[in-house]
């Protein structure tokens, strides 16, 4: 059975911890608390690690059904985030149609999430990177939504403010939904996911 990849894309460090930049990480977050799975930091991978099998039954199931899924945060910045997702990829033999990109989506709302397979890479230079990296920019993406900057505000600067306080809790509920969504796309494939979350 294939292994699956699910790769948060953001930076790496504190300063961006909280940044909508960062939601990609976010949401690998959650999964590997969902699966109770550590990350670790492997040698020569460029990134945090963390692996579990995800069952009918969730993340952390056994049972002949369980497939195995490895979680991803890139150590390098977002521009050069393909470096780590080709190295995990060659290590565990994942092919790029099992890597799954979680990344902010400034030309959606908040709120509004969109699961696609392959595509552009609309400026999103995470993106970039891993259609350079893999060779092909066939892969599954889940677009989250964090909407543009308010007024003449940079988007560069949006992207990376902190999340204002006010709005970290609705942060944390559209993570567990854009978590639930890339557990769907696993168990059941994109189309179905694609019918649930797609908005």
């Amino acid at each position: 059975m294939s292994t699956w990849l699910v790769v948060g894309l953001g930076n790496p460090g504190p300063t961006y911890a909280f940044t909508r930049h960062n939601v990609g990480f976010m949401v690998v977050d959650e999964l590997a608390a969902r699966a109770r799975s550590s990350f670790t930091s492997p040698r020569g991978m460029r990134g945090e690690v963390a692996e579990t099998r995800l069952a009918a039954s969730g993340l952390g199931g056994v049972g002949a059904d369980a497939q195995r899924v490895v979680l991803l945060k890139p150590r390098t910045f977002m521009n050069d985030s393909g470096i780590a997702v080709a190295k995990v990829c060659a290590f565990f033999k994942i092919a790029p149609d099992h890597v799954i990109a979680v990344h902010d989506e400034l030309d959606l709302d908040f709120g509004q999430l969109r699961l696609k397979s392959g595509g552009g890479d609309n400026g999103h230079n995470g993106l970039k990177s891993l259609r350079a990296h893999l060779g092909t920019g066939d892969y599954p993406r889940v677009r989250y939504g964090i909407g543009r900057p308010p007024g003449r505000q940079d988007p560069a600067a949006y992207v990376l403010a902190p999340i204002p306080t006010s709005l970290r809790e609705d942060y944390e509920v559209e993570t567990s939904r854009v978590a639930d969504a890339v557990e769907t796309l696993m168990l059941s494939g994109l189309a179905d996911a694609q019918n649930r979350f797609n908005s």
